[in-house]
């Protein structure tokens, strides 16, 4: 497998290879951050890549919205398109690396981006950034995908026992508001870190 670095990612983005990108918030981000009524939050959207999430939480009011990706130009590009966003907001850096402490992080194409073998440090990294109580919500592929390049897929049972371990699962469940495309093939999962 080659190496998933920022290189990899940039070059994805250069050549326009970015199939996760659909171009607009998702239905089933929509619907989670729909359901978020405290716009005091510190909120992070590792791997964010164009960052339309963060573009809907920053127009729906949410001022403490942070955009993490490892590739400089979709944070370019998203600065563009934003230009009153705080540029202290966007972080250009290796996830792994991340400092700070919030309430919520959404993970929308994030974990199915990462080789399979950083997943119990990636299940680490987020129970260190979240404030206790605090929660990681977001999409996960339910369904076997690529075993040599992203993206990687996965199954509730594996989901279960990696979050089990660091923090209650709230719940994991169909997504039913999944792009057409990704319907029947994405669950909706919400984590609380306990301690």
């Amino acid at each position: 497998m080659q190496n998933l670095d920022s290189k990899y990612w940039e070059n994805r983005y250069q050549e326009g290879y970015t199939g996760w990108d659909v171009g607009h918030i998702s239905g089933g981000m929509q619907h989670i951050i729909d359901q978020l009524t405290d716009k005091n939050f510190n909120i992070l959207v590792p791997g964010a890549g164009n960052g339309y999430e963060v573009t809907y939480l920053w127009n729906a009011g949410f001022k403490n919205v942070y955009l993490v990706d490892w590739a400089p130009s979709p944070i370019a590009k998203f600065q563009s398109f934003n230009p009153d966003f705080p540029k202290s907001q966007l972080i250009n850096i290796d996830f792994f690396k991340l400092e700070g402490q919030f309430d919520l992080i959404l993970e929308q194409t994030f974990f199915c981006a990462l080789p399979p073998g950083k997943r119990v440090a990636y299940a680490e990294k987020m129970n260190q950034l979240l404030k206790p109580g605090g929660t990681l919500r977001g999409l996960l592929f339910k369904v076997p995908m690529n075993e040599d390049r992203p993206p990687f897929g996965g199954s509730v049972a594996e989901y279960e026992e990696l979050f089990s371990k660091k923090f209650q699962i709230d719940y994991i469940r169909d997504c039913l508001n999944s792009e057409p495309e990704r319907l029947g093939t994405e669950v909706e999962f919400m984590v609380t870190r306990v301690h």
